[in-house]
């Protein structure tokens, strides 16, 4: 039996959030979704589907004009709400099949830790630098958003800075701690990330972050401004650091990439790629995590183009070193520590052969041995001999019906499967 005719959206927020959801979709014809546990489900069976016009009608009350204009000229809006005392929201507005739909999602009132994000110890000192660029990246939803908010608060609580952001939209309210904070939203207070952060240039920042490097402009900027002794901060919707370097090359003509080569070497200081695993109870999230700190043999490497697509190995090879780590290397850690099942992390490993390799406990070679017969036999060896878990139900999903009963899970080795098949 339906119990509400229309429900205004801070109460499904509201009754959302209770129930702890992560996110919220609403379209027209349904009843509200959440997704929890990373799981999509009805926030209730009994509420009255929504209609078009009252979702419509929900988001254009919470914009602003401005807001307004932008969303009926593109079609597609991001913007951030807050409902006092229950938390902040980032909302995507959108158009599908000629009806408004909204796309919400909770941001937590406290700005998480690393610790709390479970991020590597190493990262920490990424807070420490005084200036260059460091760019956190991944896919949508691996968490970017949230690992920037808890390193610029790491700087906010011990250093004595004017801190400037510049995101869209405004997600994690930071407050003045040690530091000095600027909070500047697209299409509320600045009209481009370009314009935005040129104007930063003038605005005595020490520490720089913008949301999104997202066009040529805002990334020679972004670059003149680590350059010129700024500490600048940004992501990149890129998977791991040698796609994220090609990505900042390729937005450049090529006869302006030598240059660009070389101005990267000299400003990069960190990359920070992530990706999230699913827990072995399936209940939650922890990051996979590959990190590039630019030491001397990383910045050659990014200078010269002939280098540039060994630095996974040189991650590898000196990273106990420096705390920089692979995101297979990560991905053996979390199994080991019982975290993520094996199954999830070959899914998630850049190179599953290269991981099963790894996992085995198989060393990268140094550089002049890496194609050496011998190497090549220790890595077809520990391959095909490594164990992993051959099971009827897919990798532990909880909601996976089957008749009968599930066979028990049994070892077998990659060798023995290529015989099977």
């Amino acid at each position: 039996m339906f119990i509400r005719i229309d429900m205004e959206l801070d109460e499904i927020l509201r009754l959302a959030m209770k129930k702890g959801a992560s996110d919220v979709h609403l379209k027209a014809g349904i009843v509200p979704v959440i997704r929890l546990h990373s799981r999509l489900r009805p926030l209730d069976k009994d509420l009255t589907p929504l209609s078009a016009s009252h979702i419509e009608e929900m988001a254009y009350t919470i914009m602003s004009a401005s807001q307004k204009k932008h969303f009926k000229e593109h079609n597609d809006l991001d913007m951030g709400y807050g409902i006092a005392g229950l938390g902040r929201f980032r909302i995507n507005v959108l158009l599908q099949r000629g009806t408004v739909r909204m796309v919400i999602r909770n941001i937590p009132h406290e700005i998480p830790s690393l610790e709390d994000l479970q991020l590597p110890t190493s990262l920490a000192s990424v807070a420490e630098f005084e200036r260059g660029l460091v760019l956190v990246t991944g896919a949508t939803g691996s968490g970017k958003s949230s690992t920037l908010a808890a390193l610029i608060n790491e700087i906010n609580k011990t250093k004595n800075k004017h801190i400037l952001m510049i995101e869209d939209p405004i997600e994690y309210l930071v407050r003045d701690r040690k530091s000095l904070i600027t909070q500047r939203e697209l299409g509320t207070d600045t009209l481009s990330y370009s314009g935005a952060l040129r104007a930063a240039l003038r605005q005595d920042p020490d520490v720089i972050l913008i949301g999104e490097m997202r066009d040529k402009e805002t990334i020679e900027i972004a670059l003149l401004a680590a350059e010129t002794g700024h500490l600048v901060f940004s992501t990149l919707h890129t998977i791991d650091s040698m796609e994220t370097i090609n990505r900042i090359l390729a937005a450049f003509e090529p006869h302006q990439q030598p240059q660009i080569r070389l101005q990267l070497a000299s400003v990069l200081r960190a990359i920070v790629s992530q990706r999230l695993a699913r827990t072995i109870d399936k209940k939650a999230f922890v990051p996979a995590v590959e990190i590039l700190i630019a030491n001397q043999r990383i910045r050659e490497m990014i200078a010269d183009a002939t280098k540039t697509g060994d630095i996974k190995r040189a991650i590898e090879e000196s990273g106990t070193s420096y705390g920089m780590q692979t995101f297979d290397q990560s991905l053996i850690q979390l199994v080991r520590k019982k975290k993520v099942s094996y199954n999830e992390a070959l899914k998630l490993s850049s190179s599953p052969e290269d991981f099963a390799i790894r996992f085995a406990g198989v060393s990268a070679p140094s550089e002049e041995n890496w194609s050496s017969e011998e190497y090549k036999s220790q890595r077809w060896e520990a391959f095909s001999n490594l164990e992993v878990e051959n099971v009827s139900v897919s990798d532990g999903d909880a909601d996976s019906s089957h008749q009968g009963k599930a066979s028990k899970p049994h070892k077998l080795s990659i060798r023995d499967k290529f015989k099977k098949s």
